[in-house]
């Protein structure tokens, strides 16, 4: 039999067996399932399993947790987990298949479009995990606003939260603090207890009208120094001030849930995964352009969310049983389970630091105006710290950065300046130039050349930072000057600033090549392009990387370039 093998550059990722077709079909189902695993486990020669059972009493407890706006350094996988584990790969096999040939079964012929969208496939594909493998609690993640998002079809919850609000995607949500108010409190549901954190005056009384129109009991998180009155200190397994707001909130939904199932003991673990859902809580870009891909407005997107749930076989009434905490942003005690759940917590690319060599990697995905704001403090703190444990020694600062979607990268790089780097570098969010193995940190919607331009612009904006913090201001009044009256002074003297030498780099891998200069012992990269170094600044700096006593890096501005930085430092990320 004649056989023609072909490879499809098909941006569709539900219809991904498009990409591999015989005889210009594309290979079944149960093909593509074989040979996908038989690969996976050779190269892989390992296998992630569902954590069994996460507590000691009369029965094992299971809890679910669902992030969608979230972007992971394992992978999909990491945004459906239970037990605080991803699922497996032999298990979101089984579900995605599963559905996809429910949904297929049940289209209409009419329609246009037979698959939900990315986002929308994944909350399905969550609700019919949890259902399926019958957990006690789910914690689930609106992926974008709150009234119209996909996961609002949830009818009863036990428990709602709104963490703190800022201004992002104003084309979507609105351009103002209380529109955007107004959409998260969306998720607010009657009788249903809601919790937030403190917010400005307009948009807490936007939640708050919200709350009484839809006779929700909303009720303000005290501080985490009200809760510490009269006992130890809470230790916070993230660092960051801004993560004792979270803490704060995450500490109410878990005691709301406790209270209502009389399970105290359990009390760790779920706040280790409200903590974690919290810190997820910034919408990622390809969501956001998915959003604007889909014709209609949001509302509109929501009841074709309920549709798709009925093709898929279930009720709204369905999600009913899932004791599920929603999540889109009383005062008592902690309890030493809660205490332990939160000095336990860790979260991947979240205010995280390795430290290898003399290489200090500070990772995190803040992508918005107030998440870059509090990871600047958190930097400059954490430098602050190491500067006063240890003796002064010749150090250099890089930045890694990288921005996605239509988000203007020009005030969150302003932010950044206060760093004082001595490098700025940026790449796309592609671990490596080929797209082999970059699925998960890949947008099929862009090309190589787009997302290379856009780090050029960051560069552009960048270097005319640096222009203007070097370049006087000849038309301000000059001050009084030091042995000469200030009318002798007819130019200001130039200020002494700290400029930063810029690159842009292919991938992440020929950028963290560059930046560790073979000093990091645990990071394995394939052997560096031959022109990795013929630009000047690179030739130069590598000199001056090599020689650094100390390298401090601080990789931030998207979770997937996180991500994809988290996969070349610490391969077992990706297992």
């Amino acid at each position: 039999m004649l056989g023609e093998e072909r490879m499809s550059s098909s941006p569709h990722l539900v219809q991904v067996r498009e990409r591999i077709r015989i005889n210009g079909q594309p290979i079944s189902p149960e093909h593509f399932t074989k040979h996908f695993w038989r690969l996976y486990h050779r190269l892989e020669e390992t296998k992630v399993s569902i954590q069994q059972g996460w507590c000691s009493g009369a029965r094992s407890h299971r809890r679910a947790s669902l992030f969608l706006a979230a972007v992971f350094p394992r992978g999909v996988r990491e945004r459906i987990r239970i037990n605080g584990q991803p699922i497996s790969p032999e298990h979101f096999t089984k579900h995605f298949w599963r559905l996809y040939h429910r949904l297929e079964e049940t289209k209409d012929s009419s329609s246009c479009v037979s698959m939900p969208a990315y986002f929308r496939f994944l909350t399905l594909m969550a609700f019919h995990v949890f259902l399926q493998e019958k957990v006690d609690l789910a914690v689930v993640e609106v992926g974008i606003g709150g009234a119209y998002d996909c996961t609002n079809i949830i009818r009863e919850p036990v428990v709602c939260g709104v963490s703190s609000l800022g201004i992002d995607h104003t084309s979507l949500l609105g351009d103002t603090m209380e529109k955007i108010a107004w959409q998260k409190g969306g998720i607010f549901k009657h009788g249903v207890p809601a919790f937030t954190v403190p917010q400005p005056d307009g948009p807490l009384a936007v939640l708050r009208e919200r709350a009484e129109q839809i006779a929700c009991p909303l009720y303000l998180c005290p501080p985490l120094e009200a809760l510490e009155e009269g006992g130890p200190p809470l230790t916070l397994g993230l660092e960051g001030e801004h993560q004792r707001a979270n803490a704060a909130l995450a500490l109410q939904l878990a005691r709301c849930w406790l209270q209502r199932k009389d399970h105290q003991e359990y009390g760790a673990p779920i706040i280790r995964d409200a903590v974690r859902t919290l810190n997820s809580l910034q919408t990622n870009a390809s969501y956001l352009a998915e959003v604007k891909r889909r014709r209609g407005d949001l509302q509109t997107q929501l009841e074709t969310m309920k549709l798709y749930l009925a093709r898929s076989g279930l009720q709204v009434e369905d999600l009913d049983q899932l004791n599920i905490i929603h999540v889109t942003g009383t005062k008592g005690k902690p309890t030493s389970h809660m205490r332990h759940g939160l000095r336990d917590t860790e979260w991947p690319g979240r205010t995280q630091i390795l430290c290898r060599g003399p290489l200090t990697w500070y990772l995190d995905g803040a992508h918005t105006s107030s998440s870059v704001q509090a990871c600047v403090r958190w930097f400059r703190q954490a430098l602050h710290r190491r500067q006063k444990s240890g003796p002064e020694v010749p150090e250099v600062r890089v930045l890694l950065f990288n921005s996605m979607g239509d988000r203007d990268p020009a005030p969150l790089l302003k932010l950044l300046r206060p760093c004082q780097f001595d490098y700025a570098v940026f790449c796309p969010n592609l671990t490596e130039v080929s797209s082999t193995g970059n699925a998960d940190q890949q947008n099929f919607m862009v090309t190589l050349d787009q997302v290379l331009l856009r780090c050029l612009e960051h560069q552009q904006h960048w270097n005319r930072l640096d222009e203007e913090a070097a370049s006087p201001d000849l038309w301000s009044t000059p001050g009084p000057e030091a042995g000469g009256p200030a009318s002798l002074l007819l130019a200001p003297r130039l200020p002494h600033t700290h400029g930063t030498s810029s690159l842009v780099f292919s991938c992440i891998s020929h950028a963290l090549q560059w930046i560790s200069q073979g000093r990091d012992p645990d990071l394995q990269t394939p052997s560096s392009p031959r022109d990795l170094l013929v630009h000047p600044v690179a030739s130069s700096g590598a000199s001056v990387l090599r020689e650094a006593a100390a390298v401090h890096v601080l990789v931030t501005g998207s979770l997937h370039l996180v991500g994809g930085v988290l996969k070349l430092l610490d391969p077992s990320l990706s297992q």
